[in-house]
């Protein structure tokens, strides 16, 4: 709706266009009668040159924005004379210092404001002495109403910078929160994919390997790529059907279900080859939580998706348990990792850390004391950090 909208940009210290040319008119229209009033009733003569200049100090209102603490200041200066000399009537000539005080405070220039408040109250009072009149009480209430003005804009003011600090950190929130959920899809896409293709690299190794002496073997591994290939696409349809759900997705999309311990013979069997030996000793119950089987099953997965790939290990095992309230998850293989040599992280270790980390949960990654490359995580089986 415009009206809102229009709101919003106010109080958010972004007026609309025309906005400035509203205190202006406003401004105008209620001295116009004083104007006429001095034409009428009083001598031509410096009345009238006072209510002209607090009539022209409306058009300085214009440049507030840029230069707020001057342009109060020059206005106060062009609207004293008609303030202080016309004793009858509203004090309509005060109307544009009284936009002027509020919108330089707005923009921060307090010191201004109360300066300019100061060296009026020392002027109305040194006109006070001097006159003949006495103290007049007009422009003693018209100096508590520009105290008051300026109240009113500090807490414009102050609104228009706690809405600011709230977006400021609602974007935040919204940027941490795009990043969490990017980092959740890199690391679940990398899962799937990099243990795939891997797998599919593995068995059309031995299909090539095997395809003249014993073409049924390979004939095997091929259908066992075919097996992988699909179930790679189903898992990525389901991620990315996942991402989708929310914005009026295809709902027919097949959602695979989360990756659990159950299915870890099949993934073990997906990597193994003849050069290859793995073997799989799980001892963690059924009744442990989703999230953590969900955690253990990538953990295995990246782990000999990295001896398949880049170990010169012949034999590898993977061991879960559970041990005073942790799932512990173990991957060794014996392959040429020595004590001492520095493990380079690529995106899969650093998906393997950030998981376990959301559990609160421990993992080291390295060389094994007795050789061999190990993979060692404990996650708490309570499975809600």
């Amino acid at each position: 709706m415009p009206s809102n909208a229009s709101r919003e940009r106010w109080l958010e210290g972004r007026p609309f266009r025309g906005a400035r040319w509203v205190a202006v008119v406003l401004s105008q229209l209620v001295q116009v009668p004083l104007i006429g009033w001095v034409i009428v009733s009083l001598p031509v003569g410096w009345p009238l040159v006072a209510a002209i200049l607090a009539f022209v100090s409306s058009y300085l209102l214009l440049l507030v924005g840029r230069w707020p603490g001057p342009v109060l200041v020059a206005v106060a200066a062009l609207t004293a004379p008609a303030i202080l000399g016309f004793t009858v009537g509203p004090p309509v000539a005060a109307v544009p210092l009284a936009f002027a005080v509020v919108a330089a405070t707005v923009r921060g220039a307090r010191i201004w404001a109360w300066g300019t408040v100061a060296v009026a109250s020392i002027v109305a009072i040194a006109v006070s002495i001097l006159s003949v009149r006495g103290p007049s009480v007009r422009v003693v209430i018209l100096l508590l109403v520009l105290c008051l003005l300026i109240g009113v804009g500090e807490a414009i003011r102050n609104r228009r910078a706690r809405i600011a600090s709230y977006r400021a950190d609602l974007e935040r929130r919204r940027r941490t929160e795009a990043e969490r959920e990017r980092l959740r899809i890199a690391r679940e896409l990398h899962d799937v994919l990099a243990h795939s293709l891997s797998s599919i690299n593995v068995q059309a190794a031995v299909g090539l390997h095997l395809i003249e002496d014993d073409p049924h073997q390979a004939a095997e591994a091929l259908a066992n790529i075919k097996e992988t290939s699909k179930s790679a696409l189903d898992e990525v349809r389901g991620v990315l059907g996942f991402l989708r759900s929310g914005m009026d997705a295809d709902e027919t999309a097949p959602l695979r279900p989360d990756p659990q311990l159950s299915r870890l013979p099949a993934l073990v069997d997906s990597l193994r080859s003849p050069g290859l030996a793995i073997t799989l000793d799980d001892e963690l119950p059924g009744s442990t939580p989703p999230i953590v089987q969900r955690t253990a099953y990538r953990i295995v997965q990246e782990a000999l998706t990295n001896v398949a790939r880049h170990s010169s290990a012949h034999t590898a095992r993977v061991e879960l348990a559970a041990i005073d309230g942790h799932a512990v998850v173990t991957i060794a293989d014996d392959g040429s990792g020595a004590s001492g040599v520095a493990v380079r992280e690529g995106r899969g270790i650093v998906g393997m850390r950030e998981r376990v980390a959301l559990l609160g949960g421990q993992i080291t990654v390295g060389p094994a004391p007795d050789g061999g490359f190990r993979v060692a995580a404990e996650l708490p089986l309570e499975g809600d950090r």
